[in-house]
């Protein structure tokens, strides 16, 4: 049985952490610290309106004449965001993590986001679905 995003959420709990695209980078690198988390959710009031990593954040700091303090989250979020829902399988997601080359997914049910899973959930998870197959596999094959 394929495991699913909701199942993925459930078993890592429902905390997302966020931002409003008008926050600085630097209030969203502290944040990032703080949560020991590899991005921010950006939400304009409850709705999702982009995603902020690590990586957008080195590609601002790249130029050394970047001030963190003075940029809002806004210009440098990703606002074309791809997303899953709570029913898609985790190999689904595997897939279109890697075809978007993408490390952190936020969840949408209904228009509202409900979770933002990581690479290592779904690493995780898919991990622990082929090591249950592989202990059927060697039941059936040693009875």
């Amino acid at each position: 049985m394929m495991t699913t995003v909701r199942e993925i959420l459930q078993s890592k709990g429902d905390a997302v952490y966020s931002i409003q695209p008008t926050e600085t980078l630097a209030t969203a690198v502290r944040q990032l610290n703080e949560h020991n988390c590899g991005s921010l959710v950006v939400c304009d009031g409850d709705q999702l309106v982009g995603i902020l990593t690590e990586r957008d954040i080195l590609h601002a700091v790249a130029d050394l004449e970047v001030r963190l303090q003075e940029i809002p989250v806004e210009s440098r979020m990703t606002s074309d965001v791809v997303t899953g829902n709570l029913e898609d399988r985790v190999d689904d997601v595997m897939g279109v993590m890697t075809d978007n080359r993408i490390r952190h997914l936020p969840i949408v049910e209904a228009g509202k986001l409900a979770g933002l899973i990581s690479i290592g959930d779904v690493v995780k998870a898919h991990h622990a679905q082929l090591s249950i197959e592989n202990h059927y596999l060697k039941s059936y094959i040693q009875s």
